[in-house]
This record gives C-alpha cells, sequence and structure tokens, in this order.
C-alpha cells in the first residue's frame, strides 16, 4: 500500500471527535457538525446515484426519517458525486420509483456533494480495495457533542439493515441515560445489564439476590429489567 492509498483509508476512531468540514448540499451549505450540536447525526455515504442498491437505500431512509427524529437524530448523505446528478437522482426517485410499498418518495435531509472526495477521506470512507472512486458503505453515528459513538461499514453490493440503525441510536442513548450496557440484540423493554459490582459486598448482595430488581447469572453477569415506556421516553430526548 503506497502513502496514497493509506491516507485514502485513514479513519476517525469510536470516541474521537468528528472531523469538521464544511460543504453544499442539496439543501443548501452545511457545517458540520457543528450545525448539528444538540442532536444525534447519522452521517452516511452511498458510492453512487442512479444505482439501484442506493435507491432502495435512500427511499428506506426517507420513509424512515420521522423514526430517526423521534429520536432526536437526523440523517446526512454523502457521495463522491456532484450537485445536479444528487438533484435529478433524488427527482427520479420522487417520481419514477416504486419500491416494497414505497412510492412518491421525497428526500428532505441533506445530501453531500464531495467531487474532490476530501470529505469521504477524512471519514475513511474510500477504501481503495473495494474502489478507489466510491465510497463505501459507511455509517457514522455520532452524539449531540460531535463525538463518534458507533462505525458500521458495508461493501459496495450490500444494502444496510435499518432496523439495526434505529437500534444502534436506541441503545447507545439508552446506555447513556441510564448508565448501563446492552445485550446482544437489545431492544428498548429488554433486560439491561448493569455495570459490574465495585466492592465484593455488593458482587455478594447481588449473588444473594439483595440488590432489588437485579438478577445475577454469575459475579460478572448481572441484568435488570427498565419499564419500555420508559426506555422509550427518555431515548426521545
Amino acid at each position: 500500500m503506497d502513502n496514497n492509498e493509506a491516507a485514502a483509508i485513514a479513519m476517525p476512531r469510536i470516541g474521537d471527535k468528528a472531523p469538521a468540514f464544511k460543504a453544499v448540499t442539496t439543501q443548501g451549505e452545511i457545517d458540520f457538525p457543528k450545525q448539528y450540536q444538540g442532536h444525534w447525526v447519522i452521517l452516511f455515504s452511498h458510492p453512487a446515484d442512479f444505482t439501484p442498491v442506493c435507491t432502495s437505500e435512500f427511499m428506506t431512509f426517507a420513509t424512515m426519517e420521522k423514526q430517526f427524529e423521534e429520536l432526536n437524530c437526523k440523517l446526512v448523505g454523502l457521495s463522491v458525486d456532484g450537485l445536479y446528478s444528487h438533484i435529478a437522482w433524488l427527482r427520479t426517485i420522487k417520481e419514477k420509483i416504486e419500491y416494497k410499498g414505497m412510492k412518491d418518495v421525497e428526500v428532505k435531509f441533506p445530501l453531500i456533494e464531495d467531487i474532490t472526495m476530501e470529505v469521504a477521506k477524512k471519514y475513511g470512507m474510500i477504501q481503495p480495495g473495494e474502489s478507489s472512486t466510491k465510497a463505501v458503505r459507511a455509517v457514522f453515528v455520532i452524539d449531540p457533542k460531535g463525538v463518534i459513538r458507533a462505525m458500521i461499514y458495508y461493501p459496495l453490493s450490500m444494502g444496510r439493515n435499518f432496523d439495526e440503525l434505529i437500534r444502534v441510536v436506541q441503545a447507545l442513548k439508552a446506555a447513556d441515560e441510564f448508565g448501563v450496557a446492552t445485550p446482544a440484540d437489545w431492544r428498548p423493554g429488554d433486560d439491561v445489564i448493569v455495570p459490574t459490582a465495585g466492592s465484593c459486598g455488593v458482587a455478594k448482595d447481588r449473588m444473594d439476590g439483595k440488590e432489588q430488581g437485579v438478577t445475577c447469572h454469575d459475579w460478572f453477569f448481572c441484568t435488570k429489567k427498565i419499564d419500555k415506556e420508559k426506555v422509550l421516553q427518555a431515548i426521545k430526548k
């Protein structure tokens, strides 16, 4: 791998501040992440306009935008195509495409023009082993303080699972709100994992069933129930 390739796939890490940039989008100029302070954000890339997998994804994102909004989560898209290509493609989606019961779909969230690939390279979205001219399907979940909390990458040929993207935001917000962790396949209303006991006495009380509401499967693995409605209410903030 030469230096140019290494630069192309350099990427921020979980816990880093989201790299800042200014760009033109289908909804006007954007100053990212500054103008999104106080909101969660999903920044995602797609390989190219006027392609079928990307079309199915944008229709799904647009159809589910209200669900993300209910989580105080904004959507921001990106590809290395130009603004006029973006506009023409989104118009085609609205006027001509019907898929899985979705039709007349209007994409209202911003889609970034990145023909220089400057933003895509900042976020490691250009990966030469997959393509040196198209962004892979990257997803960055960024919190209200502008910190990257999760990253998911998909190859060009594979569409994303949107229920999982909703679940990721829900789980991150629940973890922050209640000071817990979330187990495999967690959904609101499922048991959460409580932090490991900080002292032998607390651990013994847990193992003996003396800590109310906590179930221990072993000293290092304890769970508790949080009411689903309580979780849903909390994660809408």
